[in-house]
């Protein structure tokens, strides 16, 4: 018995998938046939099913909507160059999805439960899973709190769900960012290590204003002094300085991106010398007057690698100079295509292989 067949399917009745202009994806348009559907009631999981992509039924009163226990991961399915497909890492994601879930007072989704829910549903839909250069299929799991109560509590009840969406490039161009220094993404004892919904809601408005002055994202700061890089917009963020690549250490008020650790390792492979440590204004403005910052840019499962041309510090605006193929954030994003689309060997074992008949 394969591991699709043992999840009950209930498949559409039309596939959507003519309706895709598979040449044209924006990044979460479009949702693929079918989703992943598992209960949590009587203080333990229930099995997942497959059924097909669609509206569910709830009331406005379930807990979710008002106290925010919702938590989520993203990750990205690719077709390989012998016509598999692989998931790349799928076991750090769920990692971190339970990391999230514990900080939300929110029950783990055991390993094999998770990775046997998305094997099941890629390899369902694998029609969709795009094969331009640049293109992924997305899988976006959820958690949400589905107990139907007023009343500020733990809930008892939830629901994971597991969508996916073809996606093209995030990002296809260089973005500006602005430095924020009144407005605070996240406070180390808070929550922004979990990948929780209100961490984003919480984020829009400064986006917003730093869109308006022509910016693309903003990149956060620290709480307390505002004078310490966070991360950019949805993405940790990297810099070569000095020769070397150099990031915001871990806290608990960062995300710990798999992107981010999985270019880490491999710029220490490849002779990058490597420095996770606390990155200030200070250190970039010199960076910048020296010519010594060389490069800047976002990490995450969406951009993958997202170019930053300039950065808004004080006011005054700073320019990276042109990422070419020599960058070393272009030529560590093509290993990363590489390995996941097997051309180059997975020497860590980050390919969770769907096999292809």
């Amino acid at each position: 018995m394969t591991i699709t067949e043992t999840i009950p399917v209930e498949r559409i009745a039309t596939s959507r998938i003519s309706e895709i202009d598979f040449k044209n994806l924006e990044f979460g348009k479009y949702i693929s046939d079918h989703m992943v559907v598992a209960e949590y009631r009587d203080k333990k999981w229930h099995a997942p099913v497959i059924k097909p992509y669609g509206e569910m039924a709830m009331t406005p009163a379930i807990l979710a909507l008002h106290y925010g226990q919702a938590v989520f991961e993203g990750m990205k399915a690719f077709r390989t160059v012998d016509g598999n497909i692989t998931i790349f890492r799928i076991y750090k994601h769920h990692q971190r999805l339970n990391r999230s879930l514990e900080r939300m007072c929110m029950p783990a989704i055991r390993e094999d439960m998770f990775v046997q829910s998305l094997h099941a549903l890629v390899e369902l839909d694998r029609a969709w899973v795009p094969d331009d250069e640049g293109s992924a299929l997305y899988i976006r799991p959820v958690v949400f709190a589905s107990e139907s109560r007023l009343g500020v509590k733990i809930s008892d009840q939830y629901k994971f769900v597991v969508m996916t969406s073809p996606v093209g490039p995030y990002f296809n161009k260089p973005i500006k960012v602005k430095v924020e220094e009144t407005y605070v993404r996240a406070a180390e004892g808070g929550t922004g290590y979990a990948k929780c919904a209100g961490n984003y809601g919480g984020a829009f408005y400064p986006t917003q204003l730093a869109r308006q002055q022509g910016y693309d994202q903003v990149l956060w700061t620290d709480a307390k002094e505002h004078n310490y890089i966070d991360e950019s917009g949805a993405m940790n963020v990297m810099f070569v300085l000095n020769g070397k690549l150099v990031t915001p250490r871990l806290t608990t008020a960062l995300l710990d991106g798999v992107t981010r650790d999985s270019i880490l390792t491999l710029a220490n492979e490849t002779g990058m010398p490597a420095e996770e440590r606390r990155v200030s204004l200070d250190d970039l403005i010199a960076g910048f007057e020296q010519g010594t910052l060389t490069e800047a840019f976002g990490a995450g499962t969406a951009a993958v690698v997202a170019p930053i041309a300039t950065i808004n510090i004080h006011g005054k605006d700073y320019h990276l100079p042109p990422v070419t193929d020599a960058s070393f954030q272009m030529r560590i994003k093509k290993k990363l295509y590489n390995i996941r689309h097997g051309i180059e060997p997975d020497k860590h074992n980050w390919n969770y292989t769907i096999v292809v008949k």
